[in-house]
């Protein structure tokens, strides 16, 4: 996944899949907890139930369990109507299953074992390997009459008809000139025109060529002809018609040049010798490259580009305001090379291939359609376009626009059985809603326009239903719900308020739900498609946890002062407080990733994190843990508020939570500390150096100091190329406060972050050296990525931490 979003803290419920070494023995569950006890491997938890699908005959469930002391998954299997769980032994993987598809008939299914296809005959439970190849297949599919099954290996691929059992390859592509079909050149045409020896030479060989074509085209046993597609351009994704009939090709630039990228530095080595790993490179340093998609006509052997340059609004540039004040800038100092690089491209170029940040390509049923979904380079359209066959062109479908940028979530596209209407997810009306479009006819909203979001959009295998993700009754409340696939109400499936993901039973009657809670991680369950009592059918949690007594956080709602409405929080206190005026030191705990829902019924990514605050408790703070402007959940606007501004907007939720703690939890103002990891690290020094003297310590964990150094997928989209918008990076990057210094200051990184670079601390450390500034320190951890892995550094981490606010927070003052 290209985009980051801050080290991969986009999971909501699951624990970092790597292992923890465990250094300390859980404490009794009747004894508090304490720090190290909190900072060991989280095996001592539990762990959560992790990619659950259905066996293929509908009647059993597949899951994941990691192991304790390590990052290895085990492969278990659970009847759909309960009973005990069996770990499948090495013999028993053998028999296994992998997540099926069916053809239209539903006479057989197919899946991916270990790498290969698999195909299974329904009626007799016959079941056939296909591929026994060292490199994986992937992607199955049948064809439209079910007579052949397709699937992949990389971009080429392959059929394996049903009826004989030979495999062959759909396509062959190859990234070359052909070297039949090149003209002679002057003195090539002089030396045929000289020697008749050569020209029968050429006849001979044009001869034996026109044979080979013949007999391709009148005989299908044979592999097909090869496509020479010139070796100007790679393929990033190929997708082939269920019908076999087409292929699409999205290309890009065969030697774009991907940047210059950072180095990271290992000192702890196995070697005992300094190693240096290539990290990804700045933001922009190198736009993405630009792709495009190439038709292949598969029976006529014919090759066509698909050009862009129709889209409504593809030559317009959105950026011409900033693009004009920076080129005016550099102009007047003198850089008018820079100046001209800045100009804006006639047509904007687009990316095509899916990879979490929108687009790709959907296929009807029949094959008789395709769907292809675009994304402006600049970040602000997305498109989606049918492909007109007969034309060789692209029809226009819908455009989402969006001033600040568009979201990497909600891109879910494809088709109804009808094979001629569209089904689309766009946040155009504000929030994320389903939407459905026939070809020649307008969209229509498929769910209601009141304030939630919807996601994770399946058809059912009959057409008639949707079933989706939404938080409708709360925004930190999520179930399953279903709506008509021709519209209206919209009907709640599940009631845990804390649903994680789903899956249909391939009949579509039932539902595998995975549910979690704030010290539940996620669980298997299955109920009824049209609701009613689930069977829960897993409990992966440990005595050892569950016996403790945790504090349950309440949801809350911060009032904005600045136009907000309101801002929800998990506030952590003791039980049975009261509002009497007291003078408490607090802790505000700041999430990661920017987007992300940190305020859910959901499992908290930040299992550490919820204990610690468990901990401050204890020792008499109060914690609240804010989902502040930026965050997932609370639809576009909410999202877009940091658009050219990172720091600022949630820099003042934060500030009006310190002040609700201090009006309803009798909390001092002059005693709050302020914590965070990745995007909590870096509001946590804007908070310090934005904000002198709100806050008595900060602690910040992997923090970007300086926005130019991120990464393109993810920094590009809320404050543009820094070359085009210099101002948007100026204004949110903490560096550039550093001189604000004056509360202490903890910062905390792993020296191999390949995500956010220690150099970044480093950096900002330099800064306050060379300010003359007091009370901040750094603390670097060898061995850790973004993402820390081993519990030794969790603990030393958090003791420094909790030392922080024990002397700066807690006891200021004394």
């Amino acid at each position: 996944m290209r985009r980051l979003l801050l080290a991969g803290l986009v999971a909501l419920t699951v624990l970092p899949a790597a292992a923890f070494a465990a250094t300390a023995a859980p404490a009794s569950a009747a004894a508090p907890p304490d720090l190290e006890t909190i900072m060991a491997s989280p095996d001592w938890i539990g762990h959560p139930v992790e990619a659950p699908y259905w066996s293929v005959d509908g009647r059993s469930l597949y899951y994941a369990l990691k192991h304790d002391g390590d990052s290895v998954r085990d492969l278990y299997r659970v009847s759909a109507a309960g009973g005990a769980a069996t770990k499948l032994a090495p013999a028993a993987m053998a028999q296994a299953e992998g997540p099926a598809v069916y053809d239209r008939g539903h006479a057989h299914a197919a899946f991916i074992l270990h790498g290969d296809v698999f195909l299974v005959d329904l009626a007799s439970g016959r079941r056939v390997q296909v591929t026994r190849s060292p490199q994986p297949e992937s992607s199955p599919q049948f064809s439209a009459d079910g007579r052949t099954l397709q699937f992949r290996d990389g971009n080429d691929w392959y059929g394996y008809d049903l009826a004989s059992g030979v495999a062959a390859p759909a396509a062959i592509l190859k990234f070359a000139d052909d070297p039949q079909a090149q003209r002679p050149d002057a003195l090539e045409r002089q030396q045929l025109e000289t020697f008749s020896t050569l020209r029968e030479i050429k006849a001979d060989r044009d001869a034996h060529r026109a044979q080979q074509q013949a007999l391709d085209a009148a005989d299908a046993s044979r592999a097909p002809r090869p496509f020479w597609l010139g070796d100007k351009v790679k393929a990033i994704d190929t997708e082939l018609s269920p019908d076999g009939r087409w292929m699409l090709v999205v290309t890009e630039p065969a030697h774009h040049d991907d940047g210059k990228a950072p180095d990271v530095i290992h000192y702890v080595t196995d070697s005992g010798y300094t190693e240096v790993q290539k990290a990804r490179d700045y933001v922009g340093r190198n736009d993405p490259a630009p792709q495009s998609l190439l038709l292949l006509d598969l029976s006529a052997h014919k090759v066509w580009p698909l050009a862009t340059d129709n889209l409504p609004g593809i030559r317009d540039d959105p950026l011409k305001t900033i693009r004009a004040q920076t080129v005016a800038a550099l102009q007047k100092a003198g850089h008018d090379d820079e100046a001209k690089a800045l100009k804006a491209p006639a047509v904007r170029p687009v990316t095509i291939a899916g990879d979490g940040s929108g687009g790709g390509i959907a296929w009807s049923d029949d094959g008789n359609q395709a769907a292809v979904q675009l994304r402006a380079i600049d970040n602000k359209d997305r498109w989606i376009a049918s492909v007109d066959f007969a034309k060789h062109a692209l029809v226009p479908q819908d455009r989402l626009h969006d001033d600040a940028w568009i979201n990497w979530s909600f891109n879910d596209f494809g088709w109804l059985k009808d094979g001629r209407t569209l089904w689309y997810l766009s946040e155009a009306s504000g929030w994320s809603r389903l939407y459905a479009k026939p070809l020649d006819g307008k969209a229509k909203a498929l769910t209601d326009n009141t304030r939630y979001e919807v996601s994770q959009p399946t058809l059912s295998p009959d057409g008639h239903w949707f079933y989706l993700l939404a938080n409708k009754v709360a925004p930190y409340s999520y179930d399953v719900y279903r709506v008509p696939s021709s519209g209206g109400s919209l009907t709640r499936i599940t009631q845990y308020e804390g649903v994680d993901g789903y899956t249909l039973s391939p009949d579509g009657s039932q539902l595998a739900v995975l549910h979690s809670a704030p010290y539940l991680l996620s669980q298997l369950a299955v109920q009824d498609a049209a609701g009613g009592a689930p069977r829960e059918l897993t409990d992966t949690m440990k005595s050892v946890f569950t016996a403790r007594h945790w504090i349950q956080p309440r949801f809350v709602e911060v009032p904005s002062s600045h136009g907000a409405g309101v801002v929800y929080a998990k506030y952590y206190g003791p039980a049975g407080e009261t509002d009497a005026a007291a003078s408490r030191p607090a802790v505000l705990f700041v999430h990661g990733a920017g987007y992300l829902q940190d305020v859910s019924r959901q499992a908290t990514y930040y299992v550490h994190e919820q204990l610690f605050n468990n901990l401050l408790v204890q020792q008499g703070y109060v914690v609240l843990d804010m989902d502040y402007r930026g965050s997932a959940g609370y639809g576009r606007d909410w999202r877009d508020a940091i658009y050219r501004n990172m720091g600022h907007p949630e820099l003042e939720d934060l500030l009006d939570g310190k002040a609700w703690l201090v009006k309803h939890h009798g909390v001092d103002p002059k005693r709050v500390g302020i914590y965070g990891g990745s995007y909590g690290g870096f509001m946590t020094e804007m908070a310090l150096l934005r904000a002198p003297g709100q806050f008595a310590a900060g602690a910040a964990l992997r923090p970007p100091a300086d926005w130019a150094t991120y990464n393109h997928e993810y920094t590009s989209n809320i404050l543009n190329d820094p070359q085009l918008d210099p101002e948007a990076y100026k204004a949110s990057s903490p560096i550039e406060y550093a001189a604000n210094l004056q509360d202490p200051l903890l910062i905390e990184h792993g020296l191999i972050d390949d995500n956010v670079m220690a150099s970044d601390s480093i950096r900002l450390y330099q800064r306050f050296v060379e300010l003359h500034k007091q009370n901040f320190w750094i603390s670097l951890y060898p061995l850790e990525r973004h993402d820390f892995k081993h519990a030794d550094d969790w603990y030393d981490e958090y003791r420094r931490i909790d030392e922080l606010f024990d002397t700066c927070v807690k006891r200021r003052g004394e």
